[in-house]
């Protein structure tokens, strides 16, 4: 990996890891559905405009099932649950959580496509387990949260985000991964819009708020979807798949520096053993990492 190709991974890295920042920040002043409204339609529009100025349509007739599945199940659903989630959970608390989408990956390849569990996935699958122990037992039961469920709603967001990686998977002969993220973009834009009825419009919005929801939007899907195709292009989807390591640093690190949220010894123990089970369950160092051809944040 070439010095530039690594400076782009770490980007990628820190921008993804602020969507979370920027979701808790924002999230009090529009709303989960206003939010994730509008930052998928942002997205949505800047990969059309991109789609448009490099000639490549939106091609839908061998893809539609696909896409809209990818939109409902790696997008939409699991957008708003993080999103929902972020009204109660800090941004570093949500990083982590998140970040154990490659080990819900590995157990639906296990029971969905009949992928055997090795017995290294299956102790990155018991490390995963204990690192979600640690912070539900430490930092959430000692804070203002007042449930489990949203806990569960970021969990359930790394499930969508494990299926939806299989899912891919499953058709990648058929699947472009601009086509598919471009198509899947809309598909969950429309999905969440008929939501939006049944919510009031968000407001007063101060300058800070909107920009911050429009930096979710523009740099946190739109570029950075942008930014990790480049990635799959230039140092192959293993090493792009790398990234999935510096989103949980770049997430705490962010909440402590914007938020002032707490860097607990339980938010380091549990960040660092979910870490660890990311890299067992994805295969790091053995030359099996698997390409998840959507988003993680």
């Amino acid at each position: 990996m070439t010095a530039a190709s690594l400076a782009q991974l770490v980007l990628l890295g820190a921008i993804w890891g602020g969507a979370h920042t920027l979701t808790r920040y924002s999230v009090p002043v529009f709303g989960p559905v206003w939010l994730v409204e509008l930052r998928i339609a942002m997205a949505a529009i800047m990969l059309a405009w991109v789609a448009w100025i490099t000639a490549r349509p939106l091609r839908l007739q061998r893809q539609w099932r696909q896409i809209a599945m990818l939109g409902a199940l790696n997008t939409a659903l699991p957008f708003f649950l993080l999103t929902y989630a972020a009204q109660s959970l800090n941004a570093s608390v949500l990083s982590v959580l998140n970040a154990t989408a490659p080990v819900f990956g590995a157990i639906v390849g296990a029971i969905w496509l009949k992928q055997a569990l090795s017995l290294r996935a299956s102790i990155g699958l018991m490390l995963g387990i204990a690192g979600v122990a640690v912070l539900v037992w430490s930092d959430l039961a000692n804070s203002d949260v007042p449930s489990a469920i949203p806990v569960i709603a970021v969990l359930c967001t790394a499930l969508c985000y494990g299926f939806s990686s299989n899912y891919a998977r499953r058709h990648a002969d058929t699947l472009d991964p601009f086509n598919s993220a471009h198509g899947s973009l809309w598909v969950a834009t429309l999905l969440i819009l008929p939501a939006t009825l049944h919510f009031p419009a968000p407001g007063p919005l101060s300058s800070e708020a909107v920009a911050a929801a429009a930096t979710l939007g523009v740099v946190c899907t739109g570029i950075a979807y942008l930014l990790y195709f480049k990635l799959i292009r230039d140092v192959g989807p293993m090493s792009a798949l790398t990234v999935a390591y510096l989103i949980p640093v770049f997430g705490v690190l962010w909440g402590a520096v914007f938020l002032g949220e707490p860097v607990t010894p339980a938010l380091l123990i549990g960040g660092t053993l979910v870490m660890f089970a990311t890299a067992l369950a994805t295969g790091v160092g053995t030359g099996r990492q698997r390409l998840a051809l959507d988003r993680r944040s």
